[in-house]
């Protein structure tokens, strides 16, 4: 199973990211550029908090609260679950189902590198598993 590092340097969306003092509305404008679930949040440099549509939907919609009014660092996530590039995308699963979130970015030595989803975790896990099994087709095969 291929690393997070190797993961990423495949993206085409390495790393999207706003800062917190920028509305909601444009962080969700910037994700539907983007076609993404999720902004990191940086403030000079600085891993902040992480903005994701479940953010969106249980702390703006269900508490009445405008996109344009109010801004990312409001209702970002701050404590963010992180990964380093060498872990594997099992591990990562893993991380993901225990801490239920669906966005983990990856830092390297403080630095923000990119960001892996539930979607480029479960790519991987299934591209591992066709894998294994030509490789047992093959086998049985000869």
């Amino acid at each position: 199973m291929r690393t997070v590092r190797e993961l990423i340097d495949a993206k085409t969306h390495r790393l999207v990211s706003i800062q917190p003092h920028h509305s909601v509305y444009d962080a969700l404008k910037k994700m539907s550029e983007h076609d993404i679930g999720a902004l990191i949040v940086l403030n000079e440099m600085r891993l902040v908090g992480i903005f994701s549509e479940r953010d969106y939907a249980r702390k703006i919609i269900l508490d009445g609260k405008t996109s344009k009014l109010t801004t990312v660092s409001e209702i970002m996530t701050r404590k963010v679950v992180c990964v380093t590039p060498d872990r594997t995308a099992d591990e990562c699963m893993a991380i993901m189902t225990e801490k239920r979130v669906r966005h983990l970015p990856v830092i390297d030595q403080k630095n923000v590198l990119a960001v892996v989803s539930i979607g480029d975790i479960v790519r991987e896990m299934i591209s591992d598993q066709k894998h294994t099994i030509k490789q047992l087709e093959q086998y049985i095969m000869s």
